[in-house]
């Protein structure tokens, strides 16, 4: 069987910055894309979230979200940067950037003007916004992004604070990255029928709103609504976290039988003989009420009891874990998703491995994440630049 990773020989160009963009590249050069970052002379301001260990520059997001990539760093104020980049670009599949539509002309790097230089290439441009739309070349970050899309309102909703809150998560911006990794795939295996290029738009307000609509549109979906929007179930109060003897367990009985064999595995049948659980419709009807009787049971018994009796009972149950107790979880500790490495420059650190498997190939070894600018003189070479032509 030929274990070689799908996207090796598949060349990137990644202009983008932040995450939606480096997002979609890193899992690109996971499958074993060439990746080349090209970044300005101070780096990617994503290299400084976090606390770095050694360097400026080198923080932990920026060891995961860059990982398996090459840096370089071509001054694009200056005729001979520019010259560089169009030089790579001739060699490159895929050019990934989230730079506006005015900006990207002025620097002759537009979608008509690559073209020119590589006919069959894949131009993915993540924009903030739709660029057929009114709100096309605003500034976006997820902040903004998680506002305009409506999710900023949906823990009011579910906790009667009414003041809109983002979800502590850079939410917007991997889901988008997420979206752009499938475009720029799906675009790459359209070449593969056609022979030819396109342009790819991947806006993020569209994609991250398509995302949240899926099930929170709900009943506002028809024409005329036939109720509000809101997918009830996710935005009950009752449905949280609910406090054991010694902790925090989440239980998901979600089908009606299951709820039966939570009450019985509990000790306390008689809770289906009240008459606002008395049968299956009314049961469903009220089942934030469920819930809530839910919560006033499992303080009984410590989290590892009901995680045993509940496994018993086939009602799906976990503990609820803090960031600390997910990187020991034996469950990932298992599949493998985390493993100790050492950087060439920062020491040790914990990689968050790709977490999707294939019986087909093997991850191919991962490039430790360079530092700015790292890979500059490799690339002149391999494009033979020489040093006189392009400024660094």
């Amino acid at each position: 069987m030929n274990r070689q990773a799908p996207l090796a020989g598949i060349r990137v160009a990644d202009m983008s910055t932040v995450v939606f963009g480096p997002y979609c590249t890193q899992i690109l050069a996971d499958l074993g894309a060439d990746v080349i970052k090209i970044e300005p002379a101070e780096g990617d301001s994503a290299r400084n979230i976090g606390t770095p260990q050694k360097t400026a520059g080198m923080g932990p997001l920026n060891l995961r979200l860059n990982r398996g990539k090459r840096s370089v760093i071509w001054d694009q104020k200056s005729e001979p940067g520019r010259a560089a980049v169009r030089q790579l670009l001739e060699t490159c599949d895929v050019f990934i950037h989230n730079i506006r539509p005015d900006a990207i002309d002025r620097a002759g790097l537009g979608y008509e003007a690559v073209r020119k230089l590589r006919p069959d290439i894949i131009y993915v441009h993540c924009t903030g916004f739709g660029l057929g739309g009114p709100y096309a070349g605003l500034q976006a970050y997820d902040d903004i992004i998680q506002a305009a899309s409506g999710v900023a309102s949906l823990l009011p909703r579910v906790d009667g604070n009414p003041k809109p809150r983002y979800l502590p998560t850079l939410f917007a911006d991997k889901v988008s990255g997420l979206h752009a990794a499938y475009a720029t795939l799906a675009a790459l295996f359209q070449r593969t029928r056609t022979g030819e290029g396109q342009y790819v738009e991947v806006p993020m307000f569209e994609a991250f709103s398509s995302f949240n609509l899926l099930e929170h549109l709900c009943d506002a979906t028809f024409v005329p609504p036939t109720g509000a929007w809101g997918y009830d179930r996710q935005l009950d109060p009752k449905r949280q976290p609910m406090r054991t003897k010694d902790g925090y367990i989440a239980i998901a009985p979600y089908l009606d039988d299951r709820w039966v064999r939570f009450f019985e595995a509990a000790g306390r049948p008689e809770v289906l003989k009240e008459a606002r659980f008395i049968d299956k419709p009314t049961r469903r009807r009220n089942m934030s009420q469920m819930y809530e009787v839910a919560e006033s049971i499992l303080p009984e018994r410590t989290t590892a009891e009901w995680l045993r009796i509940l496994k018993e009972a086939n009602v799906p149950a976990i503990q609820c874990n803090t960031i600390d107790d997910v990187l020991v979880d034996p469950q990932l500790k298992a599949s493998g998703l985390f493993c100790e490495r050492e950087h060439p420059t920062e020491g040790g650190y914990i990689e968050v491995c790709p977490p999707v498997r294939f019986s087909g190939f093997d991850y191919p070894e991962r490039r430790h994440a360079p530092a700015p600018g790292e890979h500059t003189d490799e690339l002149n070479r391999e494009l033979g630049i020489t040093a006189d032509r392009v400024a660094k």
